[in-house]
């Protein structure tokens, strides 16, 4: 079961990225904090992952060709059309689609034509979908001793000034995501708690639409062509990244200034302890545990290594890094795998070029 493991880190020079409400014990009351986690080290800034998914799926509107898929709502319940093969978005971020099945929703969806433009759905029927990508929460690297508090005013206005408050923060964010490639692109129709991805309607759309059978004919499947296509897209997602709050007051780049790529047999990550701290706070490439990654999983890694520095971040450790990559594509100890330094965004396009050679392989 291939997986496609991915690290990455955003700079965050005087960031707010991802915003948790009212914070308490201000002196104001319109004070906003940023999330952050609270330990005995320090205060870790983070986003969370359904943050960093909408910023994608944002992204991902912006690709020729994506497919986003409609959304739903009755009441506090909503839902996408929950149709895979009609919609990437579908396929690769998953979903659940339950509507209620009280008897007065049912007419309330009818009257009001609710679903009149979406997919039918057998009677009864629950679809889930666990996620073939996969995020972590956005943590920093370090703690910090505190989050910054900025003080404003609104006085634009005739009468007394309205003084708010708000957080934000200087720090480096790390983010991992694995990629299920075997589960990209084929969709199951068994009884099984994340794996009723088709109901009969849907079935009978594969069969339609000429899917293929896969494992038995439990699934069915996309063609190759097709699963390609809505990896790349993916990725190229990732590459062109935006997003964020605060961008008016604290506007941050948030696409990747690091990333590391590699495909490799099992769904464990390669590449979690690749970034440190240093006793300041600032990020340390571990050029021993990127070797380690290569020796011991050498017949587990599919691919090569691929990593996207941006020139002007980390440059002191850039030619340590080149260094080491220059080992594991030379020496036996590691495979002699073949390995890639540039942009982040090359790094990401040139593991894409080698996916035309080789997917028939890196998505079997």
């Amino acid at each position: 079961m291939p997986h496609l493991s991915g690290l990455f880190l955003i700079d965050c020079p005087a960031s707010a990225l991802n915003n948790a409400g009212k914070a308490e014990g201000t002196n104001t009351d319109n004070a906003i904090a940023v999330k952050a986690i609270k330990t005995r080290e320090g205060v870790y800034p983070y986003v969370s992952a359904q943050a960093f998914r909408y910023w994608w799926r944002e992204t991902l509107n912006e690709i020729p060709g994506w497919t986003p898929s409609p959304i739903f709502r009755e009441g506090k319940i909503a839902y996408t059309d929950a149709n895979p093969i009609e919609f990437s978005e579908d396929d690769l971020f998953g979903y659940m689609r339950a509507p209620s099945k009280k008897e007065d929703a049912r007419k309330q969806r009818e009257e009001k034509g609710l679903l009149a433009s979406a997919t039918a759905m057998e009677d009864g029927a629950t679809l889930t979908r666990q996620s073939p990508l996969k995020v972590s929460t956005l943590v920093s690297i370090a703690p910090l001793f505190n989050v910054t508090t900025d003080f404003g005013v609104m006085s634009r206005h005739e009468g007394d000034p309205v003084p708010y408050e708000h957080e934000f923060y200087r720090s480096t964010l790390q983010g991992i995501f694995s990629i299920d490639l075997a589960m990209l692109g084929r969709f199951y129709h068994i009884q099984r708690t994340g794996y009723k991805h088709l109901d009969e309607v849907r079935v009978n759309l594969a069969k339609e639409k000429g899917l293929q059978e896969y494992d038995n004919g439990k699934a069915y499947q996309l063609p190759l062509e097709e699963r390609h296509r809505r990896l790349e897209m993916l990725l190229q997602g990732l590459s062109n990244i935006n997003g964020g709050a605060k961008l008016a007051l604290h506007y941050t780049d948030v696409s990747p200034r690091l990333v590391i790529l590699a495909l490799s047999k099992g769904g464990n990550h390669l590449f979690s302890t690749f970034v440190g701290a240093t006793n300041k706070g600032l990020p340390v490439l571990k050029m021993k545990a990127l070797k380690e990654v290569a020796e011991v999983f050498k017949d587990e890694i599919l691919s090569g290594i691929y990593v996207g520095l941006m020139q002007g971040y980390l440059d002191d450790q850039r030619a340590e890094l080149e260094t080491a990559l220059s080992e594991i594509s030379s020496d036996d100890t590691y495979g002699k795998r073949k390995t890639f330094l540039g942009h982040p965004k090359n790094a990401i396009g040139e593991f894409l070029k080698d996916l035309t050679f080789e997917r028939e392989k890196w998505l079997s």
